[in-house]
């Protein structure tokens, strides 16, 4: 009885939601190819697609409106959110450092962080930095450029479990939820503690922060949590059982793109609703977000790993040898694994004033066995999210707009 209601809350839900945007544009678009995406139209629940479209329209006063279009958005139905918790993590902790209101402390304070609970680590030094120290500045840009793990981990530390789902929650995203770090099995009692941090100027201690716990679980009701049909286990041995997602990240794609526009448009949204970021917060945020790996020095990339387009799957997919458009910036998040490829975007085009919002998941996992790193990415996922994020494009180059967007604020191109 309990799982029928639940059911019956979940189909409740995704009709609410859905009939709040248009539901039927996306569909005959992607009808209209084919060629690009008959294979996803064939079998769209096997592959767990869900997209979220946004035009946007300027008024005069160059702020933007809205209109949204979706295919399969279902905020109760899970898909594995990866590196795009990363996104307002690197907000939150610069939101954290002005909340903070310490005398000289800012994101480009140095800082240590101690081990307070069993498998914590410590840091002292990182060399991928000018000054071979840690700081909140250089985590974000190293997740903005390259997605890093630990980067991530070590921000989600400093803002605290508790704070980061609490936020999430003022800010609106009422579908999702972020208790785990990324890539070291982060799960349980491990996962509710974070480490201690000590932020300095040579030998003064600016700010201190005590190793925090956090309790709550954050439940949220979900549909899709157990899947496939097997998984490899840490020995490597396969287990003949679904792999569950209990427990885990949870990032619904609305709840991505929510937070992605009151970013990139705060001058949309209420003060209220605004994050408490600086204008210098703002910038490095939208510089990092849309550079090429090849144009960061401190940190710096190895081109023949991280190559141009490594982050941009939307417009790009994954093709060491694409050509980049001069033109084009996108301001993105992306995440991939468990099959899983997401990107949540903002493409700009500066020469011909398109500028729209795009944000999409889509799966492959064609033997159903999880954790074998066997997925399809480069003949299903990569190409879907490159075909599509162009299509919109084309798409958006075709649609009249009465008045011109002034895009000079997201024009960060070297």
């Amino acid at each position: 009885m309990l799982k029928y209601l639940s059911l019956v809350f979940i189909l409740f839900m995704s009709r609410t939601y859905a009939q709040k945007i248009d539901t039927v544009y996306l569909e005959k678009l992607l009808q209209s190819r084919p060629d690009l995406f008959q294979q996803i139209l064939n079998h769209p629940a096997k592959h767990e697609v869900q997209i979220l479209y946004t035009q946007i329209d300027r008024d005069k006063s160059n702020i933007p409106h809205f209109k949204s279009y979706s295919y399969r958005l279902n905020p109760n139905w899970y898909f594995y959110p990866a590196s795009t918790v990363k996104l307002p993590t690197a907000i939150l902790a610069l939101e954290k450092i002005n909340d903070l209101h310490i005398k000289d402390l800012t994101k480009d304070t140095p800082l240590r962080i101690d081990s307070g609970f069993e498998k914590q680590t410590k840091v002292s030094v990182d060399e991928s930095a000018a000054n071979g120290l840690p700081s909140i500045a250089q985590y974000v840009k190293k997740i903005l450029l390259t997605s890093d793990n630990d980067a991530q981990n070590r921000l989600c530390e400093f803002i605290g479990r508790a704070e980061l789902n609490t936020k999430l929650k003022k800010y609106g995203a009422k579908y999702s939820r972020i208790v785990n770090r990324l890539a070291i099995g982060d799960k349980g009692i491990w996962a509710k503690h974070t480490n201690p941090f000590t932020f300095y100027k040579g030998n003064h201690i600016i700010y201190l922060q005590k190793e925090q716990f956090d309790p709550k679980d954050y439940d949220i009701k979900l549909a899709n949590t157990l899947q496939g049909k097997g998984y490899m286990n840490d020995q490597d041995e396969l287990i003949h059982e679904p792999w569950s997602f209990e427990g885990l990240n949870v990032y619904a794609l609305e709840d991505q793109q929510l937070i992605l526009k009151k970013l990139l448009f705060p001058e949309a949204f209420k003060s209220k609703d605004r994050f408490n970021l600086e204008k210098e917060d703002y910038d490095l945020l939208y510089d990092y977000m849309s550079r090429y790996p090849f144009e960061s020095d401190f940190p710096k990339y190895e081109p023949t790993e991280f190559w141009p387009t490594y982050s941009k799957l939307l417009f790009y997919g994954r093709e060491k040898d694409a050509k980049l458009n001069p033109n084009i910036r996108i301001f993105n998040k992306y995440g991939d694994s468990y099959g899983y490829n997401i990107d949540n975007a903002y493409i700009v085009d500066f020469e011909h004033d398109v500028e729209f919002l795009l944000a999409v998941v889509v799966q492959s996992n064609e033997n159903g066995i999880y954790n074998d790193g066997i997925y399809e990415y480069e003949t299903l996922t990569y190409p879907f999210l490159k075909n599509i994020g162009q299509l919109i494009y084309q798409e958006e180059l075709k649609r009249p707009k009465e008045i011109r967007p002034d895009l000079s604020r997201f024009d960060f191109r070297k």
